[in-house]
């Protein structure tokens, strides 16, 4: 399996109103170094409606200024349609909906 589709299967395991970082993401998928192919990857996500990367964020809980898929602000309104909740700054709440691995 090559390096996008190893993201691909991780990304896919994040359960609703969850998010995981791009490190983390990495380091599932095989490399902790990846969190920029992450990035990469996610940018180009052949099927959006399937590999749910709007729940994929910073380590910090911020949301990308570049969403691929909708715009800015679509992330934020994805995330909050599951019901994920963000601090007055804007980021989401890592310790509160972070997710880790299965």
């Amino acid at each position: 399996m090559d390096t996008f589709n190893r993201i691909y299967e991780v990304v896919k395991r994040i359960p609703k109103g969850r998010v995981a970082s791009y490190g983390t993401v990495a380091a599932m998928a095989g490399n902790p170094r990846w969190a920029r192919v992450v990035g990469y990857a996610l940018h180009v996500n052949p099927e959006p409606g399937k590999i749910p990367c709007h729940r994929v964020v910073t380590k910090n809980g911020e949301v990308s200024k570049a969403f691929a898929f909708g715009g800015e602000n679509m992330q934020r309104t994805l995330l909050s349609e599951e019901g994920v909740e963000f601090l007055e700054d804007g980021r989401v709440d890592m310790k509160k909906y972070g997710w880790m691995g299965d």
